[in-house]
């Protein structure tokens, strides 16, 4: 009996070391399954109808009275534009583009190709485009700026831009006319022309956008140019053009897709060249 009751006693002893031991698996089972449920950060999603390795910094770049060029600014590398010459079989024998004058055209290299390759494509279809004016530095800008000033009595017409705020200044920017138009003071009625009505349906493809359409003379702040080309590359191209956009709202665009990306924790390492902040308000 004694033994029987000394059995009885060890295990009452041994419970409570049974139970502590218990809920110590319970607590380390509980704190072990709350760590890995912990859910990783959620990656930052580039929210933009326009990847960001389809874009190049220095193609979508906005230069307008608000945000302005440095009067330092250059576009690298800026080649100078040949004039066109044809093979005997017709062929651009030497890469070139039909000039509207005598004189010098510098674009920024990869838009002079594109250039090329849309004056090509537009000979393709029955139509001649000459280059009528291309990249213009900050100081001619500027002395245009003033002689149209003056010519107009001090008021700003919106034909000519003001000088830090010209598209021709980035090198991407040029004017691009019919073989009737080389000669003539240049306006709206142009863009009836067959040769523009093709650049307007077809300047996409080749990475160009009508800069400042005749519809968006309020956001772009210039009178409307069917002649005025500026290349962003395709994929930023076919987007403004086939949402009927203009630089600016393609821009504004641009810049809150960065700001939301930036606000869901992205790399701003990845999008630090495409911010563009106002130069004037």
């Amino acid at each position: 009996m004694k033994r029987v009751c000394c059995i009885l006693l060890s295990l009452l002893l041994l419970l409570p070391l049974c139970a502590l031991s218990e809920l110590n698996e319970e607590e380390l089972e509980i704190e072990e399954f709350d760590a890995d449920a912990t859910p990783a950060p959620a990656e930052a999603v580039w929210d933009f109808p326009v990847a960001l390795e389809d874009m190049d910094p220095a193609f979508v770049v906005l230069a307008n009275k608000h945000y302005k060029l440095d009067s330092s600014f250059v576009p690298d590398p800026l080649v100078k534009m040949k004039q066109r010459k044809a093979a005997k079989d017709g062929s651009n024998k030497n890469g070139g583009v039909l000039f509207a004058s005598g004189g010098t055209y510098k674009l920024q290299e990869t838009c002079a190709k594109a250039l090329v390759e849309m004056s090509e494509g537009a000979r393709a279809d029955g139509y001649k485009l000459y280059l009528k004016s291309a990249y213009r530095s900050y100081q001619t800008q500027n002395t245009m700026y003033y002689n149209r000033l003056k010519k107009n009595k001090g008021k700003d017409d919106g034909w000519v831009s003001q000088p830090g705020s010209s598209d021709h200044q980035t090198g991407l920017g040029c004017d691009v006319v019919p073989r009737s138009w080389r000669d003539k003071a240049m306006n709206g009625k142009m863009g009836k022309e067959p040769e523009c009505v093709w650049m307007a349906e077809h300047c996409q493809e080749y990475g160009f956008i009508l800069r400042y359409p005749a519809d968006k003379e309020d956001v772009t702040e210039i009178n409307y140019e069917p002649w005025h080309m500026r290349y962003v590359g395709v994929p930023a191209a076919t987007y403004i053009m086939e949402n009927g956009l203009c630089l600016e709202e393609f821009t504004e665009q641009l810049q809150q897709a960065i700001r939301d990306w930036l606000d869901a924790g992205g790399d701003r390492s990845r999008v630090e060249k495409f911010i563009q902040t106002p130069t004037e308000e």
